[in-house]
Order: C-alpha cells, then structure tokens, then sequence
C-alpha cells in the first residue's frame, strides 16, 4: 500500500483537496468543490444520507424550487459561538457536523482515485479565524479538528492558508526569494512573510524561514454584503414607509435589511415574531410592490439565488468596466448596470482596512517594501481589480505573481509534510 496524505483548503466558498504520493514527492491530483451543503426535502429513498455537497448541491436546490436548507459559507461560523447547533429535519447538526460533510466529500472523492483509505491530512487555516481574538480562534481551531476526527481523519496536522499558497509558489522559483504572500478568500485574507527557496522545497525544518504572518476579517463575502446593502436591498424595500399611526410615516428598520446582506444571519426571519412583524409593515406600508419582494425573499428562500447574481456581477467587473446585475424570479425584477466606479466605491471601506492592516503588519513586523523580492496573491478575491489595485500602488517596485487562484492554497498544504516529523 502506498503512502499519501491530503493537503485540504477548506474555504468559505471553495475547497480543495490535493493528493500528495509521499513516495514519489508529487501531487496525484487536485479535487475542487464549492463549499456547499444542501438539505433536501424530498431526500433520494435510495440514499442513506438527505444532504448534497459541493456543485450538485446548487442544482438540486435550484430544481427543487429552493425548497430545502441551503448552506453556504459555514467557515464563517466556526468562530461563532453563539452558533451552538442548528435543526434540520429533526436532527441536531454543530459547526464540526456540518464542515465535516464537506470535508468526507472531499475525502471520498479522493479515496476513490487512490483507491485506499487515507486518513493522513494537512488542514489550512487562515491566520485568525476572526480578526485577533484568541478565544473565538481557539474555538475554530477545536471545532475544525473535531470535523476533520468526524470525516475520518488520524493524523491531522494545520498550516497557515497563505504559507501554504507558499510552497505551491515556491515550486516554480528558480532561487531563493524574500516573498510577501497575500491570500484573499471569501471571509479572510491573510498575509505571511517568509524566504522561499526551491533547494529547500521539503525540507523537515521551516520554522527559521517563517518571519512573520497576520490577518484581517474580510474578504469576497465582505464585497459581496456591501454591494448587497448598497445596490441589492432597494429592490426589497429598503426605503419602504409605513404609516404607524394616521398621518404619520416612518421608514422600515434598516435592521431587516442587515440580515439579508450576512448569510449566517438569514435564520433571524425564521421567528414567528419577526414574521409577524414584517406581515405587519407590508400591511401598513399600503402593500408596498417592493417590500413584497423581502417577503417573497424569505418565504422562497431565495437568498442564495440572488447572491448568484451579484457574484456574477463582481466577476464581469473584474475584466470589464460595466457589469449587469440582473435577477428575474417570483415578480422579483432587477436589471441595472453597474460601473466598476460605482462597485469601487461600495467597496472602499474594506479595501482601505486591507490596505491599513497591510501597513500595520509590516509595521509591526520591520518589513520595508525594500525588503520584499517578489509579491504572490492567492485566493480568488484577488482577482477584484480594486485589490489588484492596492497592491500597485504598495508596491510599485514589484509585479504580481500568481498561481491558481482556488488551488494553490491546497496544493501547498500537501507540500508540507514536514509537520508530521516535528
């Protein structure tokens, strides 16, 4: 029997798994899902489980009308600990429960191409699961080994996301470099400073050639809730009034709103208070045709569908300078063209944090532009021409190198062995 182990990025909206065959020093394959579960409620009798993971998941919650429990970004609550469990179908599912369905998937798919069970992995993690906060990262941290132990992994060892993206970099260098890597997720992005060198591509002992690391709490979904508060929420009412008493008008609270731009704060409309509620404004906003849209939103749970569309628009914004966001459902109309200006400017605020911790961390860390050779992004935020753009302006002197933005990370974790002899 051969020996191999798993290097797995498991992201908040892709991961990936990369093969690694110890004995020949090479990457076998490279396996890539979309970080989604779906529960459905007409579950296959055939099949002993009633979830889908990865891109089945998306067709199956599409054909079924969006009648099911869609999942999407559950890294993000790993921190959380106000997310105790949550109920679907009558069974009780935890953060580990539910990342170790992606991570089984992950496994099995990889299991059944080496044709054995290996229980042997490197997990990625990013820098801090949420900003510096060692309480709510040591909750991560625990819940993630819990999940890796329930998908049916030994030996587990974790690796920095962006030390990872790293090594893959580091395979294709023809000599040492000083490289600043920076990996621009869906919740995270992360930086490591380090020396790379391809003569020591491998080696056992690292450690001395890690000179720094850091990371801040945004990422694509941080874009993706800002362009959804900005450019989305209008067409659900958002500037919706209703008359609370004759005469007199008020607007509905913004607090609805807030909870249709953050996926882990969807389930605040499952009371039966809230419904109440949002029954209530609709009535005395005159039936408004626009608050009706939130409604329509929420009772079809069409969440993910609309963010769909606004991952589509930020994608065509990335190569072109007008993108269209549209999305037609249920009475629910939306057709605008947005200019790359207009999504720059939803976005600033998150780029200016990134760009103030970047300042921060090498700050902190004695790091002058001088002192870097060469400039690696990973992650597929990074392809966001506003991020692209910060880092020209940081480093004019550099050009920016990159690898495969979704599976960098992973390939790079199964470059690094080493872990498993300290």
């Amino acid at each position: 029997m051969r020996n191999f182990l798993y290097g797995i990025d498991f992201g908040t909206t892709n991961s990936a798994l990369s093969i690694y065959d110890e004995e020949k020093e090479q990457i076998v394959d490279t396996i890539l899902i979309p970080s989604l579960i779906y529960f459905s409620n007409n579950p296959d009798n055939r099949s002993d489980t009633n979830y889908i993971v990865g891109e089945s998941a998306i067709s199956a919650y599409l054909s079924e009308g969006m009648d099911g429990r869609f999942i999407k970004s559950i890294k993000q609550i790993l921190s959380k600990s106000s997310f105790t469990e949550t109920r679907i179908q009558n069974k009780r599912y935890t953060a580990s429960d539910l990342v170790a369905l992606i991570l089984k998937e992950l496994k099995n798919r990889a299991d059944l191409i080496i044709g054995q069970d290996c229980r042997k992995a490197i997990i990625g993690r990013p820098v801090f699961f949420d900003d510096d906060n060692t309480q709510k990262d040591t909750l991560a941290q625990t819940r993630l080994s819990k999940a890796a132990e329930l998908a049916g992994f030994e030996e587990v060892r974790f690796q920095y996301e962006p030390i990872g993206a790293a090594f893959a970099y580091e395979k294709t260098l023809p000599h040492q470099e000083r490289v600043l890597v920076a990996d621009l997720g869906g919740g995270t992005t992360d930086f490591t400073y380090l020396v790379l060198d391809p003569a020591k591509s491998g080696s056992l002992n690292r450690r001395n050639d890690l000179m720094a690391t850091g990371g801040i709490y945004i990422g694509g979904d941080s874009f993706d809730s800002a362009f959804m508060w900005e450019k989305g929420t209008p067409y659900f009412g958002k500037y919706t009034q209703y008359e609370a008493t004759p005469g007199k008008k008020l607007t509905v609270p913004k607090s609805l709103y807030a909870n249709i731009c953050t996926w882990d704060k969807m389930n605040f409309f499952n009371g039966n208070r809230i419904k109440k509620d949002i029954e209530n404004y609709y009535y005395f906003s005159g039936y408004d045709r626009q608050f009706k849209n939130l409604i329509t939103l929420i009772d079809h749970n069409l969440g993910y569908s609309v963010f769909q569309a606004i991952e589509k628009t930020k994608i065509g914004l990335s190569a072109k300078d007008i993108s269209k966001f549209s999305y037609s459902n249920m009475d629910i109309d939306i057709d605008e063209d947005i200019q790359i200006s207009q999504f720059e400017a939803i976005i600033d605020k998150d780029i200016q944090k990134i760009g103030n911790y970047l300042e921060e961390f090498m700050l902190t860390n004695n790091i002058r532009s001088t002192d870097i050779d060469s400039l690696f992004l990973t992650g597929g935020t990074s392809l966001v021409r506003a991020v692209q753009h910060l880092f020209k302006f940081k480093f004019p002197h550099l050009s920016i190198k990159s690898g495969d933005n979704f599976t960098s990370v992973a390939k790079g974790l199964a470059f690094s062995g080493y872990l498993f002899n300290e």
